[in-house]
């Protein structure tokens, strides 16, 4: 009987640990794949397509059609309690509007930084959302951070300036894209906040959130691809006609829709912790492919910057994670950062 016992509880374990390497991977192959076509469609020389703000209007409209046929599905089918009935209201599109300008700068800086810098070094180019995290918690929300935490950010400062440095000793340096992933992580960082502002008006609901966000988005980039001339550009591509190209670009909207729900999905079988922990190991693979891939030759301190960025993010998540556990068992601890917070 305990031989049985034992086997019984061996089995739901190794049943769980299978589900989860399952969503690991599923989350690494999405995220890496979304990244690799991206570079494709924003910045390929086959393609030579200079319309970023396209590329992301295509995949914001896709993936609101995509949230849309979803919940129509639903309604038709069993209820869902995941996927709620959607209905564009205008009051809570303006409510969410906030929100979906900073959404807009965060999506739009992504690509542009992906498009004037290579895929290996994307990850360097975009990694100050920590440092950025700590910045406006304190500046906004009056959060302290601990030493150990500080001290982490250091370091991926000192990783990321390190890359700069060796791009430019490379000769592969962009400094259009350094700007723009310095604002995509800001923009991470503002979007993570409001976010936590705005769930409230839709009901808590991440999928309704999505909805609104994208047909925001939507809207805005009209006037912004007007502006930039991208009508025009389109019209003189080669390729408007390609079944291959319009393909890609669905593949690559699908892929950017599949992020945000392998994300929870991660979340929700692991941690907020063991995501973090993942996403930076996932980091360090892609790196790795894009070098291989792209069959480019970097130098020691190169790798050491990517390092240093991909060890600053870990050790910081790691320290955050001491310390959530340290509030939850000691409740004294908890009033005391309470207190030292604001919060």
């Amino acid at each position: 009987l305990p031989a049985e016992g034992g086997e019984g509880r061996r089995a739901p374990f190794l049943l769980r640990a299978l589900r989860i390497a399952v969503v690991v991977c599923l989350y690494w192959f999405t995220s890496i794949a979304m990244v690799f076509l991206n570079k494709y469609l924003l910045d390929s020389p086959s393609l030579r397509l200079d319309a970023p703000l396209f590329v992301t209007f295509f995949q914001c409209a896709l993936t609101a059609a995509l949230c849309l046929g979803l919940s129509l599905g639903a309604a038709c089918g069993p209820p869902c309690p995941g996927l709620p009935a959607l209905r564009l209201d205008p009051k809570v599109s303006r409510s969410v509007l906030p929100l979906s300008a900073v959404f807009i700068g965060m999506v739009t800086s992504n690509n542009l930084c992906l498009k004037y810098v290579g895929v290996a070094f994307y990850n360097v180019g975009r990694s100050l959302t920590t440092v950025f995290n700590v910045l406006l918690s304190y500046l906004l929300l009056k959060q302290t951070t601990s030493l150990y935490a500080l001290l982490a950010c250091g370091v991926i400062i000192g990783g990321f300036w390190l890359g700069v440095d060796q791009e430019g000793a490379e000769g592969t340096l962009s400094w259009t894209g350094i700007f723009f992933g310095i604002l995509a992580s800001l923009c991470v960082s503002l979007n993570a906040i409001y976010t936590k502002k705005v769930l409230p008006v839709v009901d808590g609901s991440i999928w309704r959130l999505t909805f609104y966000n994208n047909i925001n988005a939507c809207v805005l980039f009209f006037p912004l691809m007007m502006l930039l001339g991208e009508f025009r550009t389109l019209y003189h591509f080669d390729k408007l006609g390609s079944p291959s190209f319009w393909g890609m670009m669905t593949l690559g909207g699908v892929f950017g829709f599949a992020i945000g729900y392998v994300t929870g999905l991660q979340i929700k079988f692991t941690s907020p912790l063991t995501h973090n922990v993942s996403g930076t190991a996932k980091a360090c693979a892609q790196t790795v492919l894009a070098v291989i891939y792209f069959e480019e030759t970097k130098s020691f301190l190169w790798w050491t910057s990517n390092l240093m960025v991909l060890g600053g993010s870990f050790a910081y998540t790691w320290v955050k994670g001491l310390e959530m556990r340290k509030v939850q068992e000691d409740p004294n601890v908890k009033s005391s950062e309470r207190n030292e917070t604001g919060v």
